[in-house]
C-alpha cells in the first residue's frame, strides 16, 4: 500500500468493506488522504515511522481491538477516534478514558468526525512543534561552556551579578561578560526569558 508523503493521512480501520469505503469516499470530499485495513493488526503490520494522522477505528475488531489501539497510541504516536455501531455506553467511557478524541456511534455525524480528526491533528502538530522547539532550546544550551553554564543556573534563580561575582571568586565585570555571552547564545533578551527556558530545560522549578 502506498504512502502519501504530503500532509496527513487518516488511517480508517473497520472489518466492513462498506463502512471503509463510505468514510473513504467522504473524507477524501474534505480533502484528507485516506488509507483503509480490515484490522488493527494489518495496520500496525504495515505501518512505517513517523506516520502523521490520525486513525478513525470501529471498537470492535478482530484480533486488536479498538480500545487496545488507543492504549498503544503513545507508541503508535498518532490520535485515535473511535466508531461504534452499537450504543454501548462504558466502551466509550472507556475508549474516552484511555484517551480517544471521540468515540462517536454509526451512522457517522460527517461533521462530527471531521472535527474530532482536526482536534487530533492540531493537538499532534502542536506537541511535535514544541518537541522541535525545545530539541532547537535543548541545543543552544549545550553549546554554553562550563562556566557559562554556571552563571546560567545562577542567574535563573536570581543572584545578582555582585553575589555570582562574590560566589565564584570572580570580578562582577567579568561575570556581566558571561552573562551577555550567555543571553546572546541562548537568545534571550531578557532574564525573564532566560528563566522560562531554564523550566523548559528542567533547570529549575516552575
Amino acid at each position: 500500500m502506498s504512502y502519501a508523503l504530503s500532509g496527513p493521512i487518516v488511517f480508517v480501520i473497520d472489518d466492513q468493506k462498506a463502512v471503509r469505503d463510505a468514510l473513504r469516499e467522504m473524507l477524501s470530499v474534505f480533502g484528507f488522504s485516506v488509507e483503509t485495513y480490515e484490522s488493527a493488526d494489518n495496520f500496525l503490520a504495515a505501518m512505517r515511522n513517523p506516520q502523521v494522522g490520525c486513525i478513525v477505528a470501529d471498537v470492535r475488531l478482530p484480533g486488536t481491538d479498538g480500545i487496545a489501539l488507543v492504549l498503544a497510541r503513545r507508541k503508535i504516536g498518532l490520535p485515535v477516534v473511535l466508531i461504534s455501531g452499537h450504543a454501548d455506553v462504558p466502551m466509550a467511557v472507556a475508549g474516552i478514558k484511555a484517551g480517544a478524541e471521540d468515540f462517536i456511534e454509526k451512522p457517522i455525524d460527517d461533521a462530527r468526525l471531521v472535527a474530532a480528526i482536526n482536534r487530533g491533528l492540531t493537538r499532534i502538530f502542536s506537541e511535535q512543534n514544541m518537541q522541535q522547539s525545545l530539541a532547537a532550546l535543548s541545543a543552544q544550551f549545550a553549546r554554553l561552556t562550563p562556566r557559562q553554564v554556571e552563571i546560567f543556573d545562577l542567574v535563573v534563580q536570581g543572584f545578582t551579578s555582585q553575589a555570582i561575582a562574590a560566589k565564584l571568586a570572580i570580578s562582577t565585570r567579568t561575570v556581566e561578560s558571561y552573562r551577555t555571552q550567555v543571553m546572546e547564545k541562548m537568545q534571550a533578551e531578557s532574564v525573564a526569558v532566560l528563566v522560562r527556558q531554564a523550566i523548559r530545560l528542567g533547570r529549575i522549578a516552575p
